[in-house]
């Protein structure tokens, strides 16, 4: 075997070349702990592909949180699971998992009023769901519905819904605001059927089914457009009181508290 000429001093260039910035940054570092400490080669190649491939896991996490739009500031751990008692905080961290429910194309539909943290939980789920490496989108369903109007409108309506299928789990939040228009909800019922047991969507709405008519004014298709959802489905109801009123009273009462001992200490002097 003929020897190999090596030129160390090309490393960074070439380690550029192969697009290995973790590398590229710590080998120095590294080797030099290999010589001091006696690692044998192996070793030390090792630890550096563990970095890179670690690395590029950070990398590609942030990416596909960045290209989720989930709203910021709403984490498991700022939500509060003692005002939904009938959602326990077990099954949504289960549900954030996703290994099972995802693989199978089961779909995930949260009810509630509103205020009653439909979309923080949607959000949250969503953002761990990242964490775990699965690609999500989180859109407003009124939003993703004139997007894909205007792709029908350029007869691209196909190419759209298809290169929705690159999320494992779309999120629509506020179905229920959807006009009540048929060129509206004919291509959210597409959407729909394309996703029918290939990928996930996650829908968060105000309304029960029995007023989706609300939402689609095509007797037929409200109820193609439910059964297709609930086929394969996990249903979640959150019939609690609006927290942003409970909050909102919250913060009233102190200050009525205040202004009625500051009543009292008047008339009293």
């Amino acid at each position: 075997m003929s020897k190999i000429e090596v030129d160390t001093t090309r490393l960074p260039l070439l380690l550029h070349e192969l697009r290995l910035p973790a590398i590229a940054r710590l080998w120095p570092e590294f080797a030099g702990r290999s010589d001091k400490e006696g690692w044998p080669a192996a070793r030390l190649l090792s630890a550096l592909a563990e970095l890179e491939m670690a690395e590029r896991g950070r990398r590609r996490m942030a990416r596909n949180l960045a290209d989720a739009h989930l709203p910021p500031g709403k984490t498991m751990d700022n939500f509060d699971f003692s005002v939904v008692p009938m959602l326990s905080k077990a099954r949504v961290t289960a549900l954030a998992a996703g290994d099972t429910w995802l693989n199978n194309a089961t779909n995930l539909l949260l009810f509630g009023p509103p205020g009653t943290g439909k979309s923080h939980v949607a959000t949250a789920i969503g953002r761990t769901l990242v964490e775990n490496g699965y690609r999500v989108l989180f859109t407003r369903t009124t939003d993703l519905v004139q997007r894909l109007q205007q792709a029908r409108q350029a007869l691209q309506l196909e190419a759209a819904v298809a290169k929705l299928d690159k999320y494992h789990l779309l999120i629509c939040d506020d179905i229920s605001y959807v006009h009540k228009d048929h060129a509206e909800t004919s291509v959210l019922f597409e959407l729909i059927g394309a996703r029918y047991e290939h990928r996930s969507l996650l829908i968060t709405a105000n309304q029960p089914f029995a007023e989706w008519d609300k939402v689609f004014p095509d007797q037929a298709m409200m109820i193609a457009a439910i059964d297709r959802l609930v086929h394969h489905s996990i249903i979640c109801e959150l019939n609690v009181e609006s927290y942003r009123r409970r909050d909102a009273l919250a913060r009233k009462s102190p200050n009525s508290a205040a202004s009625t001992k500051k009543a009292a200490a008047s008339t009293s002097s």
